[in-house]
């Protein structure tokens, strides 16, 4: 046989698709490794048409005894992984089907805490960074006053770890170390639904847009622009 016919007949049979989130945290979910290796053979089956494969037919596939597969099919039912469902084909008869769709929802609502509990341990960790940048800037430590305002802007306020920091960093370049002033700041952004360093980049340039003026001979001058000072900013 030719390798061209051999990749023909390969390619004919076609494919088993499993997400990779599966491969990646079968373990997670207490799946053992047989057992992760039966639900590829279902899923086999279902993609060759036959959504109710019989003990018997998977375990001539495998290294397990009919008694062996329905052990492991039974142990999927109780944990809620696998569900015995009832279809109907196009002449109204009535077969029933193996299910995995709970295993799938199982998995996914796995990933998304994991991811969840990922992204707050991250919160975490960068506002407690944020304290640390503050002293390192004020060239000090903070006072518990001073920690009091910087909680009550993430908490309270509700501002992002990165817009405080965007606030901070206003407050380095124009010399101005204070809570006060970047509370105003922080203030003046809210107001203006600044919620991004995207917006913050727009906002600058939307000021440093507006200290530009015309001269008579029609050409542009860039005048030269001090720091803007948002404590004096006005309604």
């Amino acid at each position: 046989m030719k390798d061209e016919e051999r990749l023909r007949i390969w390619i004919e049979q076609g494919n088993v698709t499993i997400s990779q989130l599966f491969f990646q945290h079968y373990k997670a979910l207490d799946i053992k490794d047989v057992d992760a290796v039966l639900l590829l053979q279902m899923c086999a089956f279902q993609a060759d048409g036959s959504q109710f494969p019989t003990p018997s037919d998977l375990a001539e596939r495998m290294h397990l005894t009919e008694n062996q597969v329905s052990e492991i099919l039974q142990r999927f039912m109780q944990r809620g992984l696998l569900e015995i469902r009832q279809g109907q084909d196009e002449n109204g008869v009535l077969f029933e089907q193996f299910s995995m769709q709970p295993l799938w929802n199982r998995l996914l609502n796995f990933v998304l805490t994991e991811q969840n509990v990922k992204e707050e341990q991250k919160d975490k960790d960068e506002e407690g960074e944020i304290f640390t940048l503050f002293e390192q800037e004020f060239g000090r430590l903070l006072s518990p006053m001073e920690c009091e305002t910087i909680t009550m802007w993430l908490d309270e306020d509700g501002h992002a770890v990165q817009i405080i920091k965007a606030a901070l960093k206003e407050a380095v370049l124009a010399q101005k170390l204070s809570l006060r002033y970047i509370d105003r700041i922080l203030f003046e952004w809210k107001k203006k639904r600044v919620r991004t360093l995207n917006d913050v980049e727009k906002q600058s340039r939307s000021f440093r847009t507006s200290m530009m003026r015309p001269v008579q001979n029609q050409e542009t001058v860039v005048k030269k622009v001090p720091f803007y000072n948002w404590l004096e900013e006005r309604e």
